[in-house]
């Protein structure tokens, strides 16, 4: 069965072209040629690798073909924000979002299409879980914005877009590898962030990697009762068994919170984040309800967020409240899905994916 090089980390990939190029007879140094080209120079397609004799290039497409992400749609913000629609190739679609600041290059990758979580606050979740992306289909999104220009490699990479990371992991787990070892895109592991509703097995898998990782939790209500509401995900893993698993977390967690108008942007539920926050030393990320994302509910009034963010501060809470991005396109999560390829019958394998009553 021939190896998909993208779809494994730098290192099966070194053993399986060493295999295959000691098979051939070719010499040891053409390793060194091959390698960099899956993800430190990348290329298009083998026959793009022109300091390698033609044959060979011949060969590697045969042995190892190079799997795309075909761009369906492009879309660039006046605030520089661009959103990328990817086709794969049984036509599922996956969103991916970069966002620039100053130096900072920050890219927003999916690791599912769809989503079986149903927040309701999310485009994503509106359209229902397709299944799970391959490792070489998540680091994909990386590679495909380096080779439509290197210049734009992001110096960071969050996995927020579509899906739930921790629903996918073993997929999620190489593409951590990929995305931080310096054969693959060399990304600093606190550069990589990693965001989830909290599924506590798979939670604790990540937490046991040694590299230092950042975790960022979709919390987005202070309560149990609250959450419940805005979260199905609630019913399975509590508020209360996911704090304490993230008080067991040896690094520093970010708590994620969208601010919806009338229903979790209170004082008083600032105070109880505050509750939540201040015993993990968390920083608290306070993110305005993007209108695309849910067009039944209301983001919080400018002066209403304002007064939340203070009310974390003086309870010795850090807490940063941060602008939308990409308002004049298609930025929310799944947005831009939707709109190109409209609605599809929902998918849900219950059994590979959190049950939910």
């Amino acid at each position: 069965m021939t190896v998909d090089l993208l779809d494994v980390t730098p290192a099966a990939a070194r053993v399986a072209l060493m295999e295959w190029l000691a098979a051939r007879g070719e010499p040891a140094y053409r390793l060194r040629q091959i390698l960099p080209r899956l993800w430190q120079r990348p290329v298009a397609r083998w026959s793009d690798a022109t300091d390698l004799p033609a044959p060979l290039r011949a060969a590697l497409d045969e042995a190892f073909p190079l799997r795309r992400l075909e761009l369906r749609a492009h879309q660039l913000s006046s605030d520089g924000t661009q959103k990328f629609l990817w086709k794969l190739d049984d036509g599922e679609a996956i969103e991916s979002v970069l966002i620039p600041e100053g130096k900072r290059r920050t890219l927003c990758i999916s690791s599912q299409a769809g989503c079986a979580l149903g927040c309701v606050f999310c485009a994503t979740g509106r359209m229902g879980f397709r299944r799970n992306l391959t490792a070489g289909e998540i680091a994909g999104q990386v590679r495909e914005v380096v080779l439509r220009d290197p210049a734009l490699k992001p110096t960071n990479v969050v996995f927020m877009g579509m899906g739930e990371p921790l629903l996918n992991w073993d997929a999620v787990d190489t593409t951590l590898t990929t995305l931080n070892q310096p054969e693959g895109l060399g990304i600093g592991a606190r550069h990589i962030t990693l965001s989830t509703v909290g599924i506590l097995p798979n939670l604790a898998k990540f937490a046991q990697r040694s590299e230092q990782f950042r975790l960022a939790v979709s919390l987005h209500a202070p309560s149990a009762a609250l959450r419940r509401e805005l979260m199905p995900i609630e019913k399975k893993y509590g508020l209360p068994d996911l704090m304490k698993a993230l008080q067991q977390f040896r690094r520093r967690v970010t708590l994620e919170y969208v601010l919806i108008g009338g229903k979790n942007d209170s004082l008083e539920a600032a105070d109880q984040l505050a509750q939540l926050a201040r015993p993990l030393e968390a920083l608290v990320n306070l993110l305005p309800l993007h209108p695309g994302g849910a067009p039944d509910l209301t983001p919080s009034a400018g002066a209403q967020m304002l007064a939340f963010a203070r009310r974390l501060k003086l309870r010795s809470v850090e807490a940063v409240l941060r602008r939308s991005r990409g308002l004049d396109i298609s930025a929310a999560c799944g947005q831009l899905r939707v709109e190109v390829e409209g609605p599809r019958p929902r998918k849900v394998r219950a059994e590979e994916h959190a049950h939910i009553e």
